[in-house]
């Protein structure tokens, strides 16, 4: 599922540690859709992807995400959890992801392989 959107609110980051012993993080923003009408929706982040995405408040993003409810003591709870963002900033869409560093220089003999 896609949701397109301004990011408005960045939610402090939380975690804690699994029955199993592992440990978690999450962060929630808030992202406002467009339109006449526009919605504002809480989306999670979860573990690695908080840092890999980057998002920050003011950005206008897509977001691919996963809905999903589950059941404790009689009331249900629905996440939405993205697990893709692509940046729209003035028409130009790039993938959110850790930036690319060229550490090859095709120029120079010293950086040249001996095999």
């Amino acid at each position: 599922m896609e949701l397109s959107g301004k990011v408005i609110q960045k939610l402090p980051e939380v975690g804690g540690n699994s029955k199993n012993g592992n440990a978690w993080r999450k962060q929630e923003f808030i992202l406002e859709t467009p339109g006449q009408y526009p919605k504002k929706v809480c989306v999670a982040l979860w573990g690695d992807k908080i840092d890999q995405f980057g998002l920050q408040v003011g950005e206008q993003v897509n977001l691919s995400v996963d809905v999903e409810s589950r059941e404790y003591n009689g009331r249900w709870y629905t996440e939405v959890k993205a697990y893709r963002a692509d940046r729209s900033n003035g028409g130009s869409t790039g993938t959110a992801s850790a930036p690319e560093v060229d550490t090859f220089h095709a120029d120079s003999e010293e950086d040249q392989l001996p095999f």
